[in-house]
């Protein structure tokens, strides 16, 4: 997550990624063909050698090119594997849009230890917030073998029309952390509705009245940053509050992402004490963390003069210099889950298959929220 972005909100280095995987596949890049050095890719691309790099290891990580220390990366030779026997019929794919060491291991470890008991093996992709990678597994995946695949989309708005025509041709697929509109498949979220709601009647309750909603990407792009935000709506409602368009900030991913992130959460920051706002409610716990920077930069006090809440109950959250007061969701019970709606699907059919399944969330509470006035 604090990975540089494109404007459609996905690591810089995942263009570079895309770019040379299609070029090796389509075999413009021979086998045993060198590559661009970091540095030429580096220049080609416009990004600091530090994006390049990522964007080979990654490379090297799916398997496409080895490196040699002091000659450069090179395109692998293809060496066609048969599945095992054994293996027939049994593995489940997670496609993730990224993979780090936080919640996503959580939904992986539920999924993996269910999966382990009912006799089926998990394999990880990672889509690199690219819809168009995300598509290639959505369609290659079933191909190759796979009984099955547990999807967390890059955007409930992107790849419906596969997602639809997977549940159209009866293959088994889940969602989890987020859900498709209209798309009548298994889905494990959290209960982001309560979640939202939670946070601003929480803030509620300590006195505040000018509650920011601040989203770095469009509400409408995923189905749990919606909800979250209907959530804060309908606090606002229960209180006799009406919602002020003017301070719900949403979809600035693209200046956001850029080289000057932090100033873009200064900016923001400043335009919402302006404004009036005593508390903002963070779209996840990362953003969260760059506005609590960015107030004490701006010397406004957490929480006597801002008061900052996120989502997620990221590790950093309650280690930063004001600890974030966030909800945590159960990423462990959603990854089993989820494998469990699926290992149903693939035993028992669609009929047997719950739509929505809503996993609990808890308000955590820390050093970045006070009462106001306080």
């Amino acid at each position: 997550m604090g990975t540089h972005m494109t404007s459609e909100n996905r690591p810089l280095y995942s263009k570079i990624f895309d770019d040379l995987k299609a070029k090796i596949v389509s075999g413009e890049y021979a086998a045993e063909q060198q590559l661009p050095t970091e540095i030429e890719l580096a220049e080609m691309y416009g990004v600091s050698r530090i994006t390049s790099k990522r964007a080979l290891i990654e490379l090297e990580r799916e398997g496409l090119i080895y490196r040699k220390r002091g000659s450069g990366s090179f395109v692998k030779k293809f060496e066609p594997q048969s599945q095992p026997s054994e293996l027939n019929g049994k593995i489940i794919s997670m496609v993730l849009p990224y993979v780090v060491a936080n919640g996503l291991l959580g939904y992986i470890q539920g999924a993996t230890e269910y999966l382990d008991q009912k006799g089926f093996y998990l394999t990880i992709h990672s889509s690199n917030w690219s819809k168009e990678r995300e598509k290639e597994f959505l369609t290659s995946l079933p191909r190759k073998g796979t009984a099955g695949i547990l999807l967390y989309p890059v955007s409930t708005l992107k790849n419906l029309e596969t997602v639809y025509a997977l549940h159209m041709n009866r293959f088994p697929i889940v969602t989890f952390d987020q859900y498709y509109d209209h798309v009548p498949i298994g889905s494990v979220v959290s209960n982001n509705f309560k979640g939202g709601y939670l946070a601003c009647s929480k803030l509620l309750e300590l006195g505040h009245r000018r509650i920011a909603f601040v989203s770095s990407i469009g509400i409408e792009y995923r189905s749990s940053v919606r909800d979250r935000f209907f959530g804060y709506c309908n606090a606002l409602k229960d209180a006799g509050i009406e919602v002020d368009l003017d301070i719900i900030v949403q979809d600035f991913s693209d200046r956001y992402e850029s080289k000057d992130r932090q100033e873009c959460a200064r900016s923001l920051v400043a335009e919402l004490k302006a404004k009036g706002v005593t508390a903002i409610q963070s779209e996840h716990d990362l953003l969260a963390v760059d506005l609590l920077r960015a107030a004490l930069e701006l010397n406004v006090r957490v929480p006597e003069q801002l008061s900052i809440v996120g989502f997620d109950n990221h590790d950093i959250s309650s280690s930063v210099e004001v600890p974030i007061t966030t909800i945590s969701q159960n990423f462990y019970d959603i990854g089993r889950r989820a494998a469990e709606t699926i290992v149903d699907l693939i035993e028992n059919g669609w009929g047997s298959v719950q739509s929505k399944t809503e996993i609990d969330v808890e308000w955590i509470e820390r050093q970045s929220v006070s009462s106001w006035g306080e």
